[in-house]
């Protein structure tokens, strides 16, 4: 099987990785230039032209929304702790301006009272007056009476000014009711602007990811830090040899990946570019997991599982070169995804490559020849593993061990040619995922 993948169940934005690999493919090897200027593989498209404004991305628009939640939800609360407020503290009798008017009013109560017996000494001592018979029972009721006049006219002053004042503190508690009405009104208005801005905000990123064909819930993202990197495999290979080399996937991040994907896909021509040789050439994987060597192809499902920070997993991948193989060329191209269970997702944003010369049978240059070794080389072993070790660096390109330039063909045909069959595959590959992305979400 030529080409080995192993693709996340039902992650559709992984299909966008293996469109964009398969171009970086063609630039791989047609021009190495190219592939240094090439854009990452979830890069946004440039704008047609430099004057025209770049529309916000799904992060940016995500982020929209996410701050016009928070100001509609602190706008809601801040409606209902005023109405609360106004129903409740205000409405208590130990509020100030209540309280203050519920003193007033007993103290007018209290003044009220003091008139009423104020009056009555007038007219009591009005009464002692028309019964006094001698001059001096009269001249002393008189003075009784004038003296309760007097302080009837103070009783009917201090009713007054109590009144006064216990209506000053009812207009200013029902004032400060007042005002607290108008600011809840006021935040009210607030909070259907921030609901508007809201809806505005969810219309623009639903509008958005459905433009560019997405589900909701954000895009994945570029992380060169997740690096895939192949050791082992030699400058040349042999028809009828196998090649065992490494996969090694490295988490350069801080953070852990909760599934990691790797991508691996072999790819040649004849040294005429004439012929693509990809039937000819088995890629093969094992883990300690799943010990037997078998084929991968872009319909298996399967992770080397979580990643931790700062640590690598290998994946022992072997190459089967049929003996009836004509001499060429050939790359191995390796990369790697990742999704977490918060559905964040993503993956590293270029291809490596490792380009090997390919020897036929007898050749020659055939080392298994004059070594008279057959059908293997010293490195087969019957099957490989998975290993985690703790790495210290940040992750990073590999370019692999072998190289067209050192080779020894200086041919632009055979390049071109292995360059224009691995997009094929490669696009091919993403079609089929595309096809299977569907057919779970219409399950």
């Amino acid at each position: 099987m030529p080409l080995a993948s192993f693709p996340p169940p039902d992650q559709g934005s992984f299909v966008k990785i293996r469109c964009v690999l398969a171009t970086a493919v063609a630039a791989a090897v047609t021009a190495p230039v190219v592939l240094l200027s090439a854009a990452p593989a979830f890069a946004d498209e440039k704008p047609a032209a430099q004057t025209q404004q770049a529309k916000p991305t799904i992060e940016e628009l995500q982020q929209a929304v996410d701050v016009a939640q928070k100001e509609y939800d602190a706008a809601v609360i801040a409606v209902n702790d005023a109405v609360k407020f106004l129903k409740e503290d205000m409405s208590a009798d130990t509020y100030p301006t209540k309280a203050a008017a519920i003193e007033a009013e007993k103290a007018a109560e209290a003044a009220a009272k003091a008139k009423t017996e104020a009056d009555q000494a007038v007219v009591d001592a009005q009464a002692r007056l028309d019964a006094a018979t001698t001059d001096e029972e009269k001249a002393t009721a008189q003075t009784a009476l004038d003296e309760a006049k007097k302080a009837a006219e103070v009783a009917a002053e201090a009713k007054t000014a109590a009144d006064t004042k216990a209506a000053e503190a009812m207009t200013t508690h029902s004032d400060a009711r007042v005002a607290q009405a108008r600011k809840i009104h006021l935040l009210q208005q607030a909070r259907d602007e921030a609901k508007e801005k809201l809806d505005d905000a969810k219309k623009a990123l639903a509008d958005a990811e459905a433009e560019q064909g997405q589900e909701p819930g954000g895009e994945c993202v570029p992380e060169p830090k997740l690096t895939a990197v192949v050791t082992g495999l030699p400058d040349k290979v042999v028809g009828g040899t196998t090649e065992n080399f490494t996969l090694r996937l490295t988490n350069g991040t801080d953070k852990t990946m909760d599934e990691v994907y790797p991508y691996a896909a072999v790819h040649a021509f004849d040294d005429k570019g004439l012929k693509e040789l990809d039937s000819y050439l088995d890629l093969e994987w094992s883990t300690a997991a799943s010990p037997n060597w078998r084929d991968v192809d872009l319909l298996d499902e399967w992770s080397v599982g979580s990643l931790k920070p700062k640590s690598s997993v290998d994946v022992k991948l072997r190459l089967k070169i049929d003996a009836d193989i004509p001499a060429g060329q050939g790359a191995a191209y390796v990369s790697a995804d990742y999704a977490n269970e918060d559905e964040s997702c993503g993956g590293y944003p270029g291809l490596d490559d490792s380009k090997f010369q390919i020897l036929a049978k007898g050749s020659d240059s055939d080392p298994g020849k004059a070594e008279g070794a057959e059908g293997k080389t010293d490195n087969t072993t019957e099957q490989g593993g998975v290993s985690t070790t703790p790495v210290n660096g940040s992750g990073g390109n590999s370019t692999g061990n072998g190289s067209l330039a050192e080779t020894g063909s200086s041919d632009v045909l055979p390049k071109a040619a292995l360059a224009s069959g691995a997009a094929l595959v490669l696009g091919a590959g993403a079609v089929v995922i595309a096809r299977r992305r569907k057919a779970g979400t219409n399950a």
